[in-house]
């Protein structure tokens, strides 16, 4: 049971790839169900005709922890695989950088520059140095997680019940040499499926956005596959 931050980031450590909470569809590990002891969601105590009356202790835990690994160095959280917030083991940010490199769009190049130049910024301090709107700043913010170009840096408080989330150049925050593209993919494939000890080429393709085709090439290269009645189950080579 994790309980507090250094447990927290020994437990990111330990996986290499967590998501902050269980999702139905990726096969990756959650930091809620280590902190929560399951992957139910209890987020909340509600008294008897259901009304929120506070956030329960795990959730606030978690709520602040997620903010508190990547300012405090001790991870890389953001929204990197599955499209939700992840936490990266700062051992494997290179090798997931060099997996999913992509080119940035042009707004999300106005973005990326605006932090390169400025340091870690909000969301509102992105529209204020870029002139774009709150809609085109937060789908450039979102794909540039994806990329592994951005990365939450720290939460700076501000006006009303919730801080904003600052956003830092993943190669500033988490500096590294990556292995490569082929290489980053060869062993991201290798870590999922030690961590799953079973997948499906869309358990690979899925969270970490590739081709099914090439997650299909990937796992027959480094595992053993079996017929599943249509589709092949792999498993770690013997």
């Amino acid at each position: 049971m994790v309980r507090t931050l250094a447990e927290a980031a020994a437990f990111i450590d330990e996986v290499g790839l967590a998501l902050l909470f269980p999702k139905a569809d990726v096969v990756l590990p959650s930091l809620w169900e280590q902190v929560n002891g399951s992957p139910d969601e209890n987020w909340a105590i509600r008294d008897a005709d259901g009304t929120f009356v506070r956030w329960s202790d795990e959730m606030s835990f978690l709520w602040g922890a997620k903010d508190e690994l990547p300012a405090q160095g001790l991870a890389c959280v953001g929204k990197h695989l599955a499209r939700v917030a992840t936490c990266v083991a700062p051992r494997l940010v290179p090798v997931l950088v060099d997996a999913n490199r992509a080119e940035p769009e042009e707004d999300e190049v106005a973005v990326a520059e605006a932090v390169r130049s400025a340091g870690p910024l909000t969301g509102p301090a992105l529209r204020e140095a870029t002139g774009l709107p709150k809609k085109a700043v937060d789908k450039a913010v979102a794909s540039l997680h994806r990329k592994l170009v951005l990365t939450n840096s720290h939460l700076v408080e501000q006006d009303g019940p919730w801080g904003a989330l600052a956003h830092e150049l993943v190669e500033r925050k988490w500096p590294g040499r990556g292995p490569g593209r082929d290489e980053a993919r060869r062993r991201l494939a290798l870590h999922v499926l030690a961590l799953a000890g079973e997948v499906t080429a869309a358990d690979l393709a899925g969270p970490l956005g590739w081709r099914r085709a090439e997650a299909t090439a990937l796992l027959e290269q480094v595992a053993e596959g079996r017929d599943a009645g249509g589709y092949t189950i792999y498993a770690p080579a013997q």
